[in-house]
């Protein structure tokens, strides 16, 4: 009964006392009119509950992945199941980081009527944020009860690090082809079986060589041209060790929003990405055997949800054959000496290694280590450094020259 308003309240402890009274002194008027005025407010929470849920609603939002700083918009359609509504006083739940609440005043609806509200949420911060659910205030005609209803309708917004454009510089990688186009030897002297495969379900019958195949005694088709493409693995250290600072404004932040900004330059670059945390955890699958990576919203939705890790050191699980595997770029916090021979032989397995180096001293409240972009120059990456106040635009041209 915790939803009676002061007047409910103050109508029960008034028949209360009146059914008391009467009692006491032996008037049965007195403990009739208390019986009613305890009827009263218990009535009208009855009814309020049993007609709560005769309005639904219908939630959808503008774009469901959303850069931070961005805005999105989110629509909400109210409509009445069953008999016309009252005035109904709306509050959709948001979490703190996208806001406030918001309320809004509904009009009476007739049986069947809808109607559509509308608000603005603007994103600041990577992660993934859910909407609603919208609570409902009923009450009824004489003020007794003043019922707060959730209904059940949410969704859900993911919000990706604000990235910025990065000018285009010369990037050195490897090539290697993907699927059925992977990297393959071709003989000398041209063998007709280089280029057919066996013939499978679905293939085109112009495709089928039929040299081969009176050979084989098999259906042999060619192969298509090979289509080759530029391969990248992006490494994010997201270590607890490796990092400074909280929240928004702590360095791994501006490592995520940093591998972002890469990632798209990359992709605009036409380069096949894969991402790998300081875990290993690898976004694309297969990847050594020639499959293609994530697309990009996959991989910036991951990046928008990476958090930090307890992990002491940089995991080498992904490292089988690396060195056949592209051009490797990494996004790096504060590096121990393990770290830095762990990377060195990397660099020198023969992949072109590319390094953005967080100046991790410069989140904090004292003088730390320097950032270990010469111990990785040394060792054969191009390394550039990045601190709490530089932009990633110039740091990024560092590593053309």
């Amino acid at each position: 009964m915790r939803d009676l308003t002061v007047r409910g309240r103050c109508f029960l402890a008034a028949g209360a006392a009146a059914v008391i009274c009467g009692i006491q002194i032996g008037e049965r008027d007195f403990v009739r009119i208390g019986l009613l005025a305890l009827l009263v407010p218990v009535l009208a929470w009855l009814l309020l509950r049993r007609t709560e849920r005769r309005v639904w609603v219908r939630r959808s939002v503008s774009n469901l992945q959303v850069e931070a700083g961005e805005t999105a918009q989110v629509e909400i359609v109210v409509a009445s199941a069953g008999r016309r509504t009252s005035t109904l006083l709306m509050e959709e739940e948001l979490p703190a980081t996208l806001g406030e609440h918001q309320r809004f005043v509904v009009s009476p609806l007739a049986p069947g009527a809808e109607t559509t509200l509308r608000y603005l949420v603007r994103t600041q911060h990577r992660g993934r944020y859910p909407l609603g659910p919208l609570h409902v205030r009923v009450a009824d005609p004489i003020g007794m009860v003043d019922l707060d209803q959730s209904l059940p309708s949410t969704a859900s917004i993911l919000v990706t690090p604000r990235t910025e454009p990065l000018p285009q510089i010369p990037l050195t990688g490897r090539w290697a082809g993907a699927g059925e186009h992977r990297t393959r030897d071709l003989l000398g002297g041209g063998s007709p079986d280089v280029t057919t495969r066996e013939y499978r379900l679905g293939d085109d019958l112009r495709r089928i060589h039929w040299p081969t195949s009176a050979r084989t005694d098999q259906l042999m088709v060619r192969r298509e041209e090979q289509q080759w493409q530029s391969r990248c693995t992006l490494l994010i250290d997201n270590r607890r060790s490796s990092h400074c600072g909280q929240g928004i404004d702590s360095s791994l932040e501006t490592a995520v929003r940093a591998a972002a900004s890469i990632m798209r330059n990359l992709v605009a670059m036409d380069f096949e990405v894969r991402l790998v945390s300081a875990t290993g955890e690898s976004s694309s699958h297969g990847w050594h055997q020639g499959a293609r990576g994530a697309t990009l919203p996959e991989q910036l939705e991951r990046l928008a949800l990476l958090g930090l890790t307890r992990t002491e050191r940089l995991s080498t699980g992904w490292v089988d054959e690396s060195h056949h595997g592209g051009m490797l770029l990494a996004v790096l916090g504060h590096l121990g000496e393990a770290d830095r021979t762990f990377l060195g032989g990397l660099a020198s397995a023969g992949s072109s290694a590319y390094a953005v180096v967080l100046d991790v001293a410069t989140w904090g409240s004292g003088p730390g280590e320097p950032p270990a972009t010469a111990s990785l120059r040394s060792r054969g990456w191009k390394a550039t450094t990045l601190t709490r106040d530089g932009q990633l635009p110039a740091s990024w041209l560092e590593l053309a020259r």
